[in-house]
């Protein structure tokens, strides 16, 4: 598989990273399974995937004994990264940017993760109680003790921003101004795929001027974009898309074809070519500084995702998936 390097630390990923997420957060607990979820991310690094993502608060804390699992025999084979910065209670989620709050959360990840380093530590959200500078700081000083490699941001308040008529953005650019006086950011993670592409107007763009990362978070439009989910079908109380608008059944419906735009592409690459693997190969066309996370717990589409690198885009194709209708439903 091809290779991508990572920020300023020139960390070299593989060119489709796996989100470890749906294996025990977020999505259906039904068809959550530890040793599924073991066995999709052995098939993961034995195809090329070797990011692995991941964060202590899912579950909480049960994604990095998982990955943990996995990476006490294959660590070499393994670019592991993980979240701080959000504590999970009964009933909501608090960040916390507290310098000596973030130490103590990154020991604890690494004894979860049973690994001696972390190769890209993100904050998750900042802390509107701490000056980001000094949760930065925190983790700057990881790096220094060895205990981290390199440190990323994820986006926050992308949709807030939006209603409020700021760009979609702009706070996350704020935000990267600001730390990047601290010290180096290696890598952003926020949502980019074919029916979510805002992030292409100026947070990608960041990123490929300074050389640094770009993760493609929810590459697959959480599942809407494989074109396996039927409209109506519904989804258990504690999936993430019962509560989103572009899952009713009314919209599911409406947004059907994007999907059948990238069924069309994926039809000229051959029978075996799915519309996922499209999607996927759309983002790896956007810079060689975006790396794709899409997120599985079953071996078939980790498989398959990782697959997608070496679908190649024609500039007809591209052309054909930036002519496709925006998508419905969305928060704003």
């Amino acid at each position: 598989m091809e290779r991508r390097r990572i920020g300023a630390a020139a960390l070299e990923v593989g060119a489709i990273g796996l989100g470890c997420m749906p294996m025990s957060w977020a999505y259906t607990a039904s068809q959550r399974s530890g040793e599924h979820s073991v066995r999709a991310v052995h098939t993961a690094l034995d195809s090329g995937a070797s990011l692995l993502d991941t964060a202590d608060m899912y579950g909480p804390f049960t994604n990095e004994l998982l990955v943990g699992r996995v990476l006490k025999e294959r660590r070499a084979d393994a670019f592991v990264s993980t979240k701080c910065g959000l504590l999970v209670g009964e009933q909501h989620i608090v960040a916390n940017g507290r310098p000596g709050y973030v130490k103590r959360a990154c020991d604890a990840s690494l004894r979860r993760l049973q690994t001696d380093v972390i190769d890209l530590y993100q904050l998750h959200r900042a802390d509107p109680e701490v000056p980001i500078e000094e949760t930065w700081g925190a983790m700057a000083e990881l790096v220094a003790a060895g205990k981290v490699r390199a440190l990323g941001l994820c986006a926050v308040g992308a949709r807030a921003q939006r209603r409020a008529g700021a760009g979609m953005h702009d706070a996350t650019v704020r935000q990267l101004e600001r730390v990047q006086q601290v010290f180096p950011v290696s890598c952003v993670q926020a949502e980019l795929s074919v029916w979510s592409p805002e992030a292409l107007e100026a947070l990608v763009p960041w990123c490929a001027s300074r050389g640094v990362g770009f993760l493609a978070a929810m590459p697959l439009g959480n599942g809407f974009l494989s074109g396996t989910l039927t409209p109506g079908q519904g989804f258990e109380p504690d999936d993430v898309r019962a509560r989103h608008p572009r899952f009713t059944a009314e919209m599911m419906a409406a947004n059907q074809p994007i999907v059948a735009g990238l069924r069309r592409v994926a039809r000229r690459h051959g029978d075996a070519v799915t519309p996922a693997q499209v999607a996927l190969a759309w983002l790896l066309a956007q810079g060689p500084h975006v790396v794709p996370v899409p997120g599985t717990k079953r071996e078939r589409w980790a498989a398959e995702n990782c697959a997608a690198a070496d679908v190649l885009l024609s500039s007809e194709d591209l052309a054909e998936i930036a002519e496709l209708p925006s998508a419905l439903g969305s928060w704003d």
